[in-house]
């Protein structure tokens, strides 16, 4: 074991190698989220200027249609996980974590819906989508509330 004294923050506190190699997995992995995020929220723009492009009614469609499309690529790349990232986890980052939640975080609230409903947990899967759509309108409320 090799014990790396020198990089050691507080005193009496030795980081190992397995400790090193540990947060070089940790920092890669953050890594495949950041990029993939970033790639996902420039998708998520490029998306909503196309949709203005051609409509420009007051109903939110791009925001529709971004919330939509990013549930059916968290379902489909989950779906197809085993097979697409049998071996390669940081894939999995890169794309599922990453790019979808750079899309639009309305992917993950629906995939996790769907578990809580496949879970016949119906009761916690509606109390989760209430209490979303009025805490999370409250706080847009209350945020433009405090601005003022």
């Amino acid at each position: 074991m090799i014990i790396v004294t020198a990089l050691t923050p507080v005193p009496n506190k030795f980081i190992t190698f397995g400790t090193c190699v540990k947060s070089m997995v940790m920092l890669k992995t953050f890594l495949f989220i950041f990029l993939g995020g970033g790639l996902g929220s420039v998708f998520r723009y490029g998306t909503s200027l196309l949709t203005q492009k051609f409509y420009t009614n007051s109903f939110p469609l791009a925001t529709f249609f971004v919330n939509v499309i990013g549930c059916f690529l968290i379902g489909l790349l989950v779906g197809f996980s085993n097979k697409l990232f049998a071996t390669n986890t940081d894939l999995r980052f890169l794309f599922i974590t990453g790019f979808c939640g750079g899309y639009t975080t309305f992917s993950t609230f629906g995939f996790e819906n769907i578990q809580l409903i496949q879970n016949n947990q119906l009761g916690l899967a509606f109390t989760y989508i209430g209490l979303s759509v009025l805490i999370g309108l409250l706080a847009v409320w209350f945020g433009l509330f405090l601005a003022k």
